[in-house]
């Protein structure tokens, strides 16, 4: 008996060391590699996405299905698509990062994007809004916005409310041309009328000759798209200046004016109307949340807006992607599909990823700027829900 159960014994033990064992869990850290503007005239941008990224492992932590995230930041100083293709091909070779994310400029995306196809690396897209960007590359995911999203509410919302004849400016890149197109496409097909357009180059800030145009020609509004910052805040000066809300002529935009920006405005940005995805009073919860949060790791005196809104449910698409793959991101193609049909409820309200197109679907608001209690803010008068691209309908 003895020596019947000291070989049972044995050969449980020897069948033990033939047993396949377990996988041990992958607790390596998750590598983002971060595209953001950090220098030069546009680099709010780029602190508005860390400042919203910060805001957002606040609430959810640093580590999602086990294994720790590691940021890897890289500056690609602005509209400039050599540097942002050699700062990716940095990220992706020699830092090996696991997702690339931010990206400012839509010229900077696409430039990025066939190295994205390439290195099947999954690509977040939280600010470039052309709406070409998510066709470049399988490998796109967008939780920012398209311009066409906004620019078609505002020809819909423009024609629908008695304006019924537009000049239209805009800056002569990629989104401006979205712009243009989408609002004049709209605008149009309800019953207005296009009475002229100017395109402006990305870096203009003197916009006289182009308001006494407007002057000139008198339509019931100019429709405009600028980058924020330093166009936008030049052009409504310049439209209070001429007298142009004055003569009648209303300010529309996509996009507009941000809240961190009306101080510089002052009352030259009363009356203002914009088609938008977001503004820091919209009134919930979560973006209360958002916005104390967010005011916690920015260092700079800013304003959350729609780019920290991109960044922070950019983050929020990666840790639901992680956590379905039980932390496993080795596959890029496995974890763009598991983007694919993503609900959330952000900051903005509610958004989803279309599963079609791998773009952003969302409530765009109509805001107009107004004084309350002695603060200049966009107050939200409209919606329209669940927009889609209208790019790719």
């Amino acid at each position: 008996m003895k020596r019947r159960t000291f070989g049972l014994a044995a050969m449980v033990m020897l069948a033990g060391l033939h047993a396949p064992m377990a996988p041990a869990a992958n607790t390596d850290p998750i590598r983002i590699g971060l595209v953001l503007d950090l220098s030069g005239p546009f680099a709010e941008y780029g602190l508005q996405m860390q400042a919203g990224i910060k805001a957002f492992m606040k609430q959810r932590g640093d580590k999602v299905a086990g294994r720790p995230i590691e940021l890897i930041v890289r500056d690609s100083t602005g509209p400039h698509p050599d540097v942002g293709k050699r700062v990716a091909q940095e990220l992706l070779t020699r830092e090996k990062v696991d997702i690339l994310a931010g990206f400012g400029f839509s010229n900077v995306a696409l430039a990025v994007a066939p190295m994205a196809t390439q290195s099947k690396t999954p690509m977040i897209i939280m600010n470039a809004g052309a709406s070409p960007i998510t066709t470049a590359s399988p490998y796109i995911v967008r939780t920012s916005f398209t311009l066409g999203q906004a620019s078609d509410v505002m020809g819909r919302w423009a024609a629908d409310n008695g304006i019924k004849k537009v000049m239209t400016i805009i800056a002569d890149y990629a989104p401006g041309a979205d712009a243009e197109e989408h609002f004049s496409r709209a605008y149009r097909a309800a019953g207005g009328e296009i009475v002229s357009g100017v395109r402006v180059p990305i870096s203009n800030r003197d916009f006289a000759p182009y308001l006494q145009r407007v002057k000139n020609e008198r339509p019931d509004a100019v429709f405009v798209f600028l980058p924020s910052g330093e166009p936008i805040i030049a052009f409504m000066k310049g439209y209070q200046e001429r007298g142009l809300e004055a003569d009648g002529i209303k300010a529309i935009a996509a996009f507009g004016a941000d809240d961190g920006e009306l101080p510089a405005l002052g009352k030259s940005a009363l009356g203002l109307i914009s088609s938008q995805i977001y503004t820091p009073a919209h009134d919930s919860e979560k973006n209360r949340q958002f916005v104390k949060d967010f005011k916690e790791f920015d260092k700079h005196g800013l304003v959350p807006n729609f780019i920290s809104v991109g960044a922070y449910d950019g983050m929020a698409l990666i840790y639901a992607a992680v956590e379905k793959l039980n932390g496993d991101v080795s596959d890029g193609a496995k974890v763009v599909e598991a983007m694919k049909d993503w609900s959330h409820e952000s900051p903005r309200g509610p958004i989803s990823i279309d599963p079609e197109t791998r773009d952003i679907i969302q409530n765009i608001y109509l805001r107009r700027v107004e004084e309350v209690d002695g603060k200049l803010v966009n107050v939200e008068f409209d919606k329209f829900e669940n927009v889609k691209d209208p790019g790719k309908m």
